[in-house]
């Protein structure tokens, strides 16, 4: 399938899928199912509604909510109404907001509810603070999506004004779509900022649609599929998730939070579940945590388990044909441990996707030897936002699969991976300099990580070119390897490895509360409060143990020499996150500063 712009693509397949379910999402007393007719009359009746409020071609219109059915049909309204859509993650503060809406040059915003839609007042009253000078927001409109009745400024008002309009105004939408072309802008996207003010990413029709034409003929969705949503649909990953399932004809399920995910996904019954890796850590941690809490005879069944299916992993992995033998036990050890796991995830799963960050390849290994393929990928923002993804027929653990068809991906002479193609942005908005420092005269994107292609085509990730830490010694450290060691422990949440110019590495840790919890009763213990657990001598020792199992795995420079335990688990609403889960390295430095003087001054507890 060809299609001119996104909204074209949507509307082709409206009108062939009609009565069929579009998406579901949860109400009171169950699960309510909208089908694709009804999806494109909204998205129509929002689409008329901007253009009757004075919404031109090429206008900036800001979206700033969390993932939800209204997200999807705002973002195709705004490309209905020729519009350029700028989205924002909710957890971004009240200043983030106001630079993203006065960068982009946005008319109207979208918010959420009333706490989002305070923030925008705020910097429409007051305008922001960049670096120590004060900026003004203009914006024409907020209009809010929970509000409720019929005002205004409500998105039920909006569609209700949309739907007066809109005998008077569909030829006009009509036109507008049809004058939409694969190089007209769509979407502003800005960067989740780990250093720095936020870049918005320009991305074009033409470079999603690329990535999608790409992604279809792997046949990881198919028409008809349900596939599962919680990841914010701010971020890149979710939107292609979200345009792949448009083109393929899928149902979306809509979780509601992610406290209730393997809850809604036993509900909803899904076939493609995408996810970052912190999702998979916490299942495996979940599911080792279990193993322990058996007695001897289920972790004997378990360890049978396991070892059966990664040999049916490794058969799989070689494309060799599984003998009778491990056909029959491998049956077995699904019928008698893996397909709780199954169960767990609704039972339908066929595919997980995982995109973000880097998955460990040990996580990917053992959902493989349950049954559960996870096809990770690679790419950014700037690349809309795929380059290369492993695929169900071809897949190595440790990599983030081969180049989508959509793109060339090399590996420059000082090791950086440089991408270019379709699917390639435009560059960074309002920043030329930027934008010259990262794409090349060529053409050449320079991602900024550091990887290696192996003889089948496969990419590997080391790390960061930036992240790359020199230690005093003068030894180079990939950190994210060894966080995710570190992040395998059964008790550890996350890890922040620091050691840049300095005589060796030390690590910020966090613990999984509840499973720290379990442990402690375990031991006769009453470890509640994670504050508590932080600081009591058990816990002390527990990790020292676990960070000493990590640390077997490492050279003896990028071993982790000190570590101080944090009293609370990171999150996005403190700053400590970004909205993809990505620790903010320079935040947690400055934040944790007297923590990690402490241990280049030798203090225990050390591993």
């Amino acid at each position: 399938m060809m299609f001119t712009s996104l909204a074209h693509m949507f509307f082709q397949r409206a009108g062939d899928l009609a009565g069929r379910p579009r998406y579901r999402y949860r109400v009171s007393d169950g699960w309510q199912e909208v089908t694709w007719g009804e999806m494109e009359r909204r998205v129509r009746e929002i689409a008329a509604g901007l253009i009757d409020m004075g919404v031109a071609p090429g206008d900036r219109v800001a979206l700033l909510s969390a993932t939800r059915p209204e997200w999807m049909e705002i973002d195709f309204a705004i490309f209905a109404a020729g519009g350029v859509t700028v989205p924002i993650y909710p957890s971004s503060l009240t200043d983030e907001c106001g630079y993203i809406l006065a960068n982009s040059e946005s008319t109207i915003v979208f918010a959420e509810n009333a706490k989002q839609r305070a923030k925008i007042e705020e910097v429409r009253t007051r305008g922001f603070e960049l670096d120590g000078v004060k900026q003004a927001v203009g914006l024409k409109a907020v209009v809010t999506i929970d509000a409720d009745g019929q005002s205004a400024e409500s998105l039920a008002g909006l569609m209700s004004r949309g739907r007066r309009a809109l005998p008077t105004l569909r030829p006009e939408i009509d036109r507008r779509v049809a004058a939409l072309r694969r190089d007209a802008l769509a979407t502003i996207v800005y960067t989740s900022g780990t250093t720095g003010p936020p870049k918005g990413v320009l991305q074009t029709h033409g470079n999603h649609l690329a990535t999608v034409e790409a992604t279809l003929p792997l046949g990881v969705v198919r028409e008809g599929d349900v596939d599962f949503f919680f990841l914010p649909l701010a971020h890149s990953f979710a939107r292609l998730i979200e345009y792949v399932g448009i083109a393929a004809g899928s149902t979306t399920a809509f979780a509601r939070s992610i406290d209730t995910l393997l809850e809604d996904m036993v509900a909803t019954r899904p076939h493609l579940v995408p996810a970052v890796p912190r999702i998979y850590e916490k299942v495996y941690g979940r599911v080792l945590a279990a193993r322990e809490a058996g007695g001897p005879l289920k972790r004997a069944l378990f360890d049978w388990a396991v070892v059966v299916g990664r040999e049916r992993s490794r058969h799989e992995l070689e494309r060799r044909t599984l003998p009778a033998w491990l056909r029959l036990t491998s049956a077995m050890a699904h019928r008698l441990v893996f397909a709780r796991i199954h169960a767990l995830l609704g039972g339908n799963v066929r595919y997980m996707m995982s995109g973000g960050a880097p998955l460990a390849g040990e996580i990917a290994e053992f959902f493989h030897a349950a049954g559960i393929l996870i096809l990770e990928g690679y790419g950014l923002t700037e690349t809309t936002p795929a380059l290369t993804v492993n695929r169900p027929d071809r897949f190595k653990f440790g990599t983030v699969g081969q180049p989508l068809s959509c793109c060339e991906v090399v590996i420059a002479p000082d090791g950086e991976i440089v991408a270019r193609g379709a699917n390639i942005a435009l560059g960074y908005h309002r920043r030329p300099d930027a934008t010259a420092e990262a794409w090349d005269a060529e053409g050449w994107f320079h991602t900024g990580d550091i990887g290696e292609i192996d003889s089948d085509g496969f990419l590997r990730i080391t790390d960061r070119k930036k992240d790359l830490m020199k230690t005093s010694g003068g030894k180079y450290v990939a950190p994210q390897k060894i966080e995710n060691l570190l992040k395998l422990q059964p008790h550890v949440s996350q890890a922040i490895v620091i050691g840049d110019r300095r005589k060796y590495c030390v690590a910020l840790i966090t613990l999984d509360a509840e499973e720290v919890a379990r442990w402690g009763r375990e031991q006769g213990l009453v470890l509640d409060a994670p504050e508590a657990m932080a600081v009591h001598p058990t816990v002390q020792e527990l990790i020292e143990r676990e960070v000493a199992a990590a640390n077997r795995h490492l050279a003896s420079y990028e071993s982790i020499k000190y570590f101080r335990i944090l009293p609370r688990d990171l999150s996005t609403e403190t700053g400590e996150l970004t909205a993809s889960l990505k620790v903010k390295r320079k935040v947690m430095a400055e934040r944790y500063a007297v923590q990690i003087e402490e241990m280049y001054g030798a203090s225990k507890p050390s591993p």
